[in-house]
């Protein structure tokens, strides 16, 4: 089917104008300026017209840090690869990339066609997978090579989590070696777990047990020197870097230094980070639980908020991502109701990343463009999708959205598709909806209904990243 989207705004990277998105099949073949003979001609030979007046036309939401049915602490993500990524569709997200665990012990090829089996024939949307290597391996390192040949091209390795995914320097600096040699990109969960866990213990053992010490253990000093020193390893190893869900401000000052030398590293933040604080959100009692996610909502009053704000303006920031991991509170953050390690970190914000981080729109936070630049263009670029995702020119994926500004409605657990039992956005306020949705020329949202179906996402065979310096 040809499609012609008309008289809305269509926003880049690098600007907002008038224009006409003309669409054959699965992919964008034309930009056209309106009144022109060549719009005119599109409109009469289009099988349909859809009246984007008044409203932005969008490349599709990429994000590249979800973590869909992931098991962990004991139980499993509420949302599944089905649930999920229907709930990113509803929210403007078009591409999602997850990740494949490869866990102590256990072999990298194995973990990755198990996840690729348990995705296969489930998503809304399209996806893809980076690969989580817990085991740094003479064999894991092999696989990794055989990975970036086969279309997954970044890697993630943790600080954190002692016993579980944690590696040590040596086993970080050989597979940033890996990296180097191979093209990849290393993404990194930068916290120091060890001291972490030694804090963690003492709070329990004083009795302190409420889901606020998740956040006063795992202090900013520990984000901050784990991000220092996974910036030295990329140095020596030679590999761009990219840190995930940044959320602290001293954190943040070290991605600027390494920056303002050239350095290949990256950080995203994600919604949670922006909108949440220790104080209004985690010290709430027992109903804290609900923001624990890690690395921790931080405190309001050290301004993290305003610098990680500051760092999506100035580019320290380059992507917001989720790290959409939700949990119910019955029976799920219900396991750590005596014991705050035990709640399961994570929080359910995939569909709402591209609505909140508009509000920094409507704000003056960040330009429009910007917008567009953070949730859309740089995610694609930085994770090998760029220019099949994330941006409208043609030859792109018809990945679009209509997203009308002047809508108003507020967040609910009533109104939201995640399969969680509570909204950890309850009662925001928000300006700026989702219209339309197109997925490769498909139209899966409109005027508050679903129209897609489960398995119309493909897997996507990524290329190596085209945001390096």
């Amino acid at each position: 089917m040809t499609t012609l989207i008309k008289n809305g705004t269509v926003v880049s990277s690098t600007g907002a104008d008038p224009a006409e998105v003309l669409i054959d099949g699965e992919t964008i073949v034309a930009v056209l300026q309106p009144g022109t003979d060549f719009a005119a001609s599109a409109e009469n030979g289009a099988e349909r017209v859809i009246d984007a007046r008044g409203k932005l036309v969008v490349p599709g939401g990429v994000d590249v840090h979800t973590h869909m049915e992931l098991p962990f602490g004991g139980t499993v993500a509420s949302d599944d690869f089905e649930t999920g990524t229907r709930a990113a569709a509803w929210g403007g997200t078009t591409t999602i990339v997850d990740f494949a665990t490869q866990s102590h012990g256990l072999d990298v090829r194995e973990c990755f066609d198990a996840r690729m089996e348990q995705a296969e024939g489930r998503c809304a949307i399209d996806y893809g997978f980076h690969m989580i290597i817990g085991d740094v391996t003479d064999a894991a390192l092999k696989e990794m090579d055989l990975l970036v040949d086969e279309g997954v091209t970044s890697f993630k390795l943790f600080m954190a989590y002692p016993g579980v995914f944690y590696s040590d320097d040596g086993k970080i600096l050989r597979a940033m070696q890996q990296c180097a040699g191979n093209g990849g990109l290393m993404m990194m969960h930068a916290e120091n777990g060890i001291a972490i866990d030694v804090l963690a213990e003492q709070a329990f053992e004083r009795g302190d047990t409420d889901p606020v010490n998740h956040g006063y253990v795992r202090r900013a000093e520990f984000e901050s020197e784990a991000t220092h020193r996974a910036i030295q390893l990329a140095k020596v190893g030679a590999a761009p870097l990219y840190i995930v869900h940044l959320s602290a401000k001293q954190a943040l000052e070290q991605v600027a230094i390494a920056r303002n030398d050239g350095a290949n590293v990256f950080a995203e933040t994600c919604p949670q980070y922006l909108y949440f604080s220790l104080e209004e959100h985690l010290d709430q009692g027992w109903d804290g639980a609900a923001y624990v996610c890690s690395t921790p909502i931080r405190p309001r009053h050290d301004h993290h908020q305003d610098e990680l704000w500051k760092g999506l303006r100035t580019n320290d920031l380059a992507v917001v991502s989720t790290d959409h991991c939700p949990f119910c509170m019955k029976e799920q953050k219900e396991l750590g109701v005596e014991d705050f390690r035990a709640i399961p970190n994570g929080l359910g914000t995939v569909e709402h990343r591209m609505d909140l981080i508009y509000q920094g729109v409507a704000t003056g936070e960040i330009t429009l463009p910007r917008w567009v630049e953070l949730c859309s263009t740089t995610p694609a670029r930085m994770m090998g999708l760029y220019p099949r995702k994330g941006v409208i020119q043609p030859g792109a994926d018809a990945d679009v959205v209509i997203y009308d500004p002047r809508a108003t409605w507020t967040i609910s657990v009533e109104n939201h598709h995640m399969n969680i039992d509570h909204s950890a956005y309850e009662g925001i306020e928000v300006g700026g909806r989702v219209d339309t949705v197109l997925s490769r020329g498909r139209v899966i949202i409109d005027h508050n209904q679903y129209l897609g179906s489960m398995g119309d996402g493909q897997y996507l065979r990524r290329g190596l990243s085209s945001y390096l310096i």
